[in-house]
């Protein structure tokens, strides 16, 4: 900041469960330290009191599903110096994007009593797919550590630190046993944006891919991997197809799988 004002800070709720945003608040501590320093103008989840934009940094919880939203997101972009996305569902679509992958018009009716009164995109997107972003956050949900590293970084004019490795690294400081190599079980941990400590790997679980991709992803490689620890053809799409489903790499690779119609028990 070049003038002696405290920087605002808004925070956006989009298309999603509200547990990034929970993040936020989760941080105790060191929220308490950045509220010193910045005027938190906007945020519903904490106070309904709200200040007139433009905004020096603003949070994008969640993705775009309706009409409405579409609308929004550019509003909020025009009010923000800086805009920052959190969480799978802003980044990446979220749960809500299998609609991608289906009839929405399907989901509706099955869903709703009065399907003619909702309004809703056929397709559940990124904020980055509507308006520019100046960068993601990743995680179902994001870590707080790196939230913190986040806000902080964009207060103090840096880019934000946030390694852009596999989950694959986190296992490895942790001394972590590979789970796939040890014990044959399947794994997202390689081609998985580390974030979360390699939580599930630490208790003998394999990544499922929460927080995404990370920088370099080779599922071609990966996917043979999967199957030979048990997994299927229909394992491997619907592990693909969580948080993250409809990120470029995870979308493009279950595509293959389906297009290819591959045998289930098939090796390389």
């Amino acid at each position: 900041m070049t003038d002696d004002r405290r920087p605002t800070l808004a925070v956006w709720k989009f298309a999603s469960c509200d547990g990034c945003q929970l993040t936020l608040l989760d941080c105790e501590d060191e929220l308490l330290a950045i509220a010193g320093r910045i005027d938190i103008a906007y945020f519903l989840e904490a106070s309904s009191a709200t200040g007139a934009g433009p905004y020096d940094l603003s949070l994008v919880e969640g993705s775009v599903t309706t009409p409405a939203d579409a609308e929004r997101i550019r509003h909020v972009r025009n009010v923000s110096r800086r805009l920052v996305t959190i969480g799978a569902c802003a980044t990446a679509g979220g749960i809500q994007a299998l609609r991608d992958f289906a009839d929405v018009a399907e989901f509706r009716a099955a869903v709703y009593a009065r399907p003619e009164y909702i309004d809703t995109l056929a397709q559940s997107t990124a904020i980055s797919r509507n308006v520019p972003v100046d960068f993601e956050l990743r995680g179902c949900p994001i870590d707080r550590g790196q939230l913190i590293e986040v806000i902080t970084a964009f207060l103090a004019g840096r880019r934000p630190d946030i390694p852009d490795h596999s989950v694959c690294f986190a296992c490895k400081r942790r001394s972590v046993v590979c789970l796939p190599v040890a014990r044959g079980i399947p794994c997202l941990g390689p081609v998985t944006h580390a974030g979360c400590g390699a939580l599930c790997p630490a208790y003998g679980r394999g990544c499922y891919g929460c927080f995404g991709p990370s920088g370099s992803v080779n599922l071609p490689a990966l996917i043979p991997v999967l199957r030979r620890d048990g997994m299927s053809d229909a394992d491997v799409v619907r592990v693909l197809r969580t948080f993250n489903a409809t990120s470029p790499e995870f979308a493009e690779a279950s595509k293959r799988i389906e297009e290819n119609s591959e045998p289930e028990e098939g090796t390389p």
